[in-house]
């Protein structure tokens, strides 16, 4: 491990100037917008008045380079803000294209793909299409010929999610949003940013991507976020989004915060070092995987835009030992033993080590993988990389035992 340390040392200097940057970004957004200790009172009722949220809005909308933005607490996850955005633009007759592959197990119930899931995309006479990747690669070419009249949306995983394949970086996006607006300038771009919030000092909003969405249980929430979502874009885009989320009329006037502005923006401000030792500690796994042998996704020096690793195990028992380890070196939950359940929205059993102080939070130490071939493991977070370096140790012992 002590070699494995020494040989990124080079890279975790990249990684906390670019923890660095987005530090004093997020700070100057909130002064921006002259944050007070009173915006973190809060209404009861229909949350009329609420300074706070609005503060909250403005500072992820300065934050992220958009007109305006929607963060609250009653978004439950990243598929629910994806959901949400694309639900809030399609109509029946509306194809949407995704170009990054097949997304992510919980979007394909969402669109209609796996499952017969009421109130589905397909059901609902939305069309659908996708375009392979090519060699791991968005398609550019491939995406500009498969576009119809019909076309309203393009969608982007940022991330790996539970595929092969490693997520994209901020120049990849770059390069083809350009190339699809300058060919399709109307057509509407959707990131799902999950898990690649502050891993580079830009995000895909700064370059012609229409709206974002993400989960504040991941990257943005620093760890301290109790629940929620945001979605970020252009102002007609956000207006009818949140007329989605509450009602037409509505929109982003009501909506109760719970009182939890000053975790979400707490957690917003913390969160460029939480990622940055998230990051370290992916790399970390990496590096002393790929010393044993595995295959890891991406690898220990690639270029990181999330914060997810990959480690092919190939044999069920070392997929439940790793994530037996993980729980065991969890300050929550750590005497249970994480079993294999059809977890709702996948359509293989999954295993899911997550003993964090937020039940779910991606950005916390944990690890999870479906059941199946080659019995890949996804670790991702770590609120601290002394936290992730000591659960490493753990996993090895548990690892080459199953070896021996």
């Amino acid at each position: 491990m002590a070699n494995a340390e020494a040989d990124l040392s080079a890279l975790g200097a990249q990684q906390a100037d670019i923890a660095y940057q987005n530090q004093i970004k997020i700070l100057k957004a909130m002064q921006a917008h002259d944050l007070k200790s009173t915006d973190f009172n809060w209404t009861t009722g229909y949350g009329y008045g609420d300074v706070g949220r609005e503060k909250v809005e403005a500072i992820y909308s300065t934050l992220f380079h958009t007109e305006d933005a929607l963060v609250r607490p009653n978004i439950v996850s990243g598929t629910h803000a994806i959901s949400l955005a694309l639900s809030a633009i399609l109509a029946p007759g509306d194809e949407l294209l995704y170009i990054s592959g097949s997304p992510y197990d919980t979007l394909r119930k969402t669109i209609g793909l796996d499952g017969d899931e009421y109130g589905n995309f397909l059901s609902q006479g939305i069309q659908y299409n996708q375009v392979e990747l090519k060699n791991g690669t968005l398609d550019i070419q491939a995406t500009l010929d498969t576009i119809h009249s019909n076309t309203k949306i393009i969608a982007i995983q940022r991330s790996t999610g539970y595929s092969n394949r490693r997520a994209f970086t901020t120049d990849e996006l770059k390069t083809t949003i350009s190339a699809i607006k300058k060919a399709y300038p109307n057509i509407l771009i959707f990131m799902d940013n999950c898990y690649g919030e502050f891993t580079d000092t830009v995000e895909p909003t700064e370059y012609g991507c229409d709206f974002m969405a993400g989960s504040l249980i991941k990257n943005p929430g620093g760890g301290l976020a109790y629940s929620g979502g945001y979605i970020v874009g252009r102002r007609e885009i956000i207006e009818k989004v949140a007329n989605r989320l509450t009602a037409p009329g509505i929109g982003k006037e009501c909506g109760l915060t719970f009182g939890m502005t000053r975790q979400i923006l707490q957690g917003l401000f913390i969160a460029p070092k939480i990622v940055e030792d998230a990051i370290k500690v992916a790399r970390l796994f990496s590096r002393t995987f790929e010393c044993l042998g595995f295959t890891t996704l991406p690898r220990s020096t690639d270029a990181r835009s999330d914060i997810i690793t990959r480690i092919e195990l190939k044999r069920p028992e070392l997929l439940e030992a790793f994530c037996s380890a993980i729980q065991s070196a969890s300050p929550v939950d750590h005497q249970f033993t994480p079993t294999p359940w059809d977890m709702p929205g996948y359509e293989d059993p999954v295993i899911m080590a997550a003993g964090g102080f937020i039940e779910g939070s991606s950005i916390e130490l944990s690890a999870d993988g479906p059941m199946r071939a080659p019995y890949a493991v996804y670790f991702q977070g770590g609120l601290s990389y002394y936290h992730g370096k000591y659960a490493l140790s753990q996993v090895l012992e548990a690892i080459l035992s199953k070896l021996q």
